[in-house]
């Protein structure tokens, strides 16, 4: 455990962020299952409707520096290419 008052903030400061950091990536997550599910289920409009939804939680993470630009491209284009794969 650290003695310095400025080190002992900053594990605090630290654990707030990776809280934070942890909540919004389980919520991408949860997204990303529930367009995967609807491609699952064969309804093509629930799969845009959720692809819309998941797009906006992972540019937020991106804008949040959360995840890399690239990453947050990546998944957004795997989750785009499997919808339109449906068609």
């Amino acid at each position: 455990m650290a003695n310095i008052k400025s080190a002992k903030k900053r594990i605090l400061v630290i654990d707030k962020k990776t809280e934070r950091n942890k909540a919004a990536k389980t919520k991408v997550k949860t997204y990303v299952k529930k367009v995967y599910a609807a491609i699952e289920s064969g309804d093509k409009a629930s799969a845009d409707a959720a692809l819309l939804e998941a797009i906006s939680v992972i540019s937020k993470a991106t804008s949040k520096g959360i995840y890399h630009k690239s990453t947050s491209s990546r998944k957004i284009s795997r989750l785009t290419k499997a919808v339109n794969k449906m068609a």
